[in-house]
């Protein structure tokens, strides 16, 4: 390669010619560039534009001294993809590493590595969908790595990919110097999932806001064996607003009450609950109990008085952009067929009632439909998105000031990547606002009540986990004390 690079391709063109003729000198400049784009060509090397925080600096060196193995536990927001690009660029300047292959829940999420691994000069294959789109390019590529006429491969996947067999068979031709990265790492605990983990790669990096699996200890287990332990620094979301990595937030609860028939259907299968966990000595494999959770759960989530107070809250909001909402899976009683879905409502509430400018951004929406939205929520044409799940996870809006959340599971995994959504910094963004409704129970008779107090200590682990860090968090206080003193908690 120095023998080439001694011939500058503009400047020394006369000379070629005198030396070898035009046509030799053609094909001499040919083979320079070549050779130059084999070896240099999708490289790593951290763009000038890129500063590491010193946060970041620290989990590099750490994730070293843990001999190329742990997971990332750092708030959303706070910058994982590119501390995980950064080691990738460390391994290559330090051992020459060959291959990074990065492991994605979300297809979207595979688009938004491949816009993150361009700055760093990495020209990724996509390796996801139809096997035909990949496979082929795929198995060049290993073969042009492992016959050394390529210095580095960059590779992006999905879970559902990866444990597809035609992936799998690729496997054991990655080389000994390949890093695995796997986003959103606490998916990969799931035992199809962890199993399909290539045993043969030994360079492993995880990253996660929350790495522990909701009620799964075992699945947790077998994923920090996998990717390694966590590795210091755990940065937290208050660390990221102390850093300023994060925004700070305003927190406004909203809490709403239900209708008359939702109460009923509440009290009813709240006592069946109780039945339920008085009469099982092995609630987590019980189907039954998972049953009636899910419905009052769903019940709660599609509250109908939700909709009443979205349109008072949105008057006021009217010429607000950059907003999310995020709604319920569950269907609405009172609503007309036409608009069961409590997504379709609330979409139609903004749209058609209040002229606010909103798109729905769901996993029915094609990548290229996604993309598209995305592009003119990011320009201000849509004033907000409306999603159910989709915007959980990895989705970088940083334009995004508010958030609207109509309903959320009682997992602290959610609700804790959804708060790093809105807290993404951007210029001229002091602050982000989340406004977070919360369905207060209604009188049950004293049995039933027993057993709603322990289930609503569930329920507002968001409202304090929310609220304790949040600018106005002595105002929160002081209404969490209110409810506290209500419901005897």
């Amino acid at each position: 390669m120095d023998k080439y690079n001694q011939i500058n391709l503009t400047t020394d063109w006369n000379w070629l010619i005198r030396e070898y003729g035009k046509k030799y000198a053609n094909y001499r400049v040919k083979e320079k560039k070549k050779y130059y784009q084999l070896f240099t060509e999708g490289n790593p090397k951290i763009p000038e534009s890129i500063t590491l925080r010193d946060y970041q600096q620290e989990a590099v060196i750490n994730w070293f001294k843990n001999k190329g193995r742990g997971t990332l536990k750092m708030a959303t927001g706070s910058g994982k993809t590119i501390t995980a690009l950064a080691i990738a660029t460390e391994l290559y300047e330090k051992i020459k590493l060959q291959v990074l292959v990065v492991v994605c829940p979300y297809r979207h999420l595979v688009i938004q590595w491949e816009r993150e691994c361009k700055k760093f000069n990495l020209n990724p294959i996509l390796a996801f969908e139809s096997i035909h789109n990949w496979q082929s390019q795929l198995s060049t590529e290993l073969y042009n790595i492992q016959s050394h006429n390529k210095a580095f491969l960059t590779i992006i996947t999905t879970n559902s990919t990866l444990i597809n067999q035609g992936f799998q068979a690729q496997l054991r031709f990655f080389p000994e110097k390949t890093l695995i990265v796997g986003d959103e790492a606490h998916h990969l605990g799931s035992p199809r999932l962890e199993s399909s983990l290539p045993r043969n790669i030994g360079l492993r990096l995880a990253l996660s806001a929350t790495p522990e699996r909701y009620f799964d200890e075992e699945g947790t287990d077998a994923l920090l064996n996998y990717f390694g332990e966590v590795i210091k620094p755990e940065f937290t979301l208050s660390d990221a607003i102390k850093k300023q990595a994060l925004v700070p937030y305003l927190y406004y609860p909203i809490f709403v009450h239900l209708t008359e028939s939702e109460a009923f259907t509440y009290a009813k299968l709240t006592q069946r609950i109780g039945w339920a966990l008085g009469n099982n000595d092995n609630i987590k494999n019980d189907d039954n109990l998972t049953s009636l959770l899910i419905q009052r759960s769903r019940l709660i989530g599609t509250a109908e008085n939700k909709l009443t107070a979205l349109r008072e809250l949105m008057k006021n909001l009217l010429e607000t952009k950059y907003t999310l909402f995020y709604c319920g899976d569950g269907y609405l009683e009172n609503e007309p067929k036409n608009y069961q879905k409590q997504i379709a409502a609330v979409t139609r509430i903004l749209g058609r009632e209040l002229n606010y400018r909103v798109n729905t951004y769901t996993a029915e929406n094609t990548l290229k439909e996604r993309e598209k939205i995305r592009q003119q929520f990011q320009k201000g044409d849509l004033q907000g998105l409306v999603s159910i799940r989709c915007l959980d996870e990895g989705i970088d809006i940083p334009e995004i000031q508010q958030a609207i959340i109509l309903a959320s599971s009682g997992n602290p995994h959610q609700f804790i990547q959804r708060r790093g959504r809105v807290l993404r910094p951007y210029p001229d963004k002091k602050q982000a606002i989340i406004y977070d409704m919360i369905v207060m129970p209604p009188d049950l008779d004293r049995q039933t009540w027993e057993v709603e107090r322990n289930l609503l200590r569930k329920e507002l682990k968001r409202f304090i986990e929310f609220g304790k860090i949040a600018n106005n968090a002595e105002e929160v206080k002081q209404k969490f004390l209110s409810i506290q003193e209500q419901y005897s908690l």
